[in-house]
């Protein structure tokens, strides 16, 4: 199988510097479920709480990944919490950072000011002996909870936090030839239809023709959207929800990741995501996938930032 790995650097590199743990808080074991609940009623309202940086008027053209006070982007869950936060809070600056990272670059978080809490999920290894009085070695998931605030919420830091993010790439014409070479670097097999899938079983990404996109953004967002598809291959990331039947549940996990990863994806080349009208019909299965299974949402973020990583990983390594 072709490695995961993304050869950007973003994907690679992590913090060095640790947070405040909240481990002593006594919720932190319905971590699941307190995210989950909040996107079911986001859901519930018609909402889609990973769109909402986009639908917010501030933020217009300035859509990005949140990133940690190293410039280092957050994945997965994260992206969603922090973008939800963002949006609610019309917080127009990407960074975010802990109490303490706040005070070693000379900030102070102002007084009142709530933080946001995200997720670090890892594991601890753990060794014991079998029934035969062999070791035997094991991994125990687990998961940690951090506070952090965005810059918007701390004065004195360095002038470079408080700076907007630029406007992200915008097509004037109707082909767009950095993204053109971003999507034929995966060497992904593009056909062009009538309508927009990705056909698993012969391997190829049907596109209807850019002239019949009403904005040329909105083709290459369905792109991105079919492309996170296109990565589930078993010769790539051979991502299987044990669909069995169209319009099944197991198609509405794999329909989800599909659209965290055009989102995901989206901000990272500076397209806007599909229309939610596009994905109104599947809000109902999502509701149903959620309420039976309230760690999915983590799952399908994991597998989204995989998908898109992977998508960077067939991009020329820039040296």
């Amino acid at each position: 199988m072709t490695s995961t790995k993304s050869k950007n650097a973003y994907n690679k590199s992590k913090s060095t510097r640790t947070g405040q743990n909240d481990n002593s808080d006594p919720s932190l074991k319905d971590v699941y479920s307190r995210v989950t609940a909040k996107i079911i009623s986001d859901l519930e309202k018609g909402e889609l709480t990973w769109r909402k940086p986009w639908n917010s008027a501030y933020m217009e053209g300035n859509i990005m990944r949140p990133l940690r006070w190293n410039g280092i982007s957050y994945t997965g869950i994260n992206t969603i919490l922090l973008w939800a936060t963002a949006a609610e809070k019309e917080y127009a600056q990407p960074h975010w950072m802990t109490f303490n990272q706040a005070i070693e670059l000379k900030g102070s978080v102002r007084k009142g000011e709530k933080g946001a809490q995200i997720v670090y999920a890892d594991s601890i290894t753990k060794q014991e002996e079998d029934k035969n009085g062999e070791t035997v070695t094991s991994k125990i998931p687990f998961l940690k909870t951090y506070t952090v605030f965005n810059a918007s919420q701390i004065d004195g830091l360095p002038d470079h936090f408080y700076q907007l993010p630029e406007k992200q790439i915008e097509p004037a014409n109707l082909r767009n030839e950095t993204l053109d070479k971003f999507f034929a670097e995966t060497k992904a097999d593009i056909r062009q239809g009538t309508k927009a899938f990705y056909a698993q079983h012969v391997d190829y990404i049907s596109m209807p023709p850019i002239e019949s996109f009403e904005d040329p953004t909105l083709y290459y967002s369905t792109l991105a959207h079919e492309i996170t598809h296109w990565s589930k291959h078993p010769q790539r990331l051979d991502r299987d929800f044990g669909r069995k039947a169209y319009c099944d549940q197991m198609y509405a996990k794999e329909e989800l990741v599909a659209e965290l990863g055009s989102c995901f994806l989206g901000a990272d080349l500076g397209l806007e995501p599909l229309p939610e009208e596009r994905h109104a019909a599947y809000i109902q299965s999502w509701l149903k996938v959620l309420n039976d299974d309230k760690r999915f949402i983590f799952s399908a973020a994991s597998h989204a930032q995989k998908a898109v990583e992977y998508i960077h990983s067939l991009q020329p390594q820039i040296i």
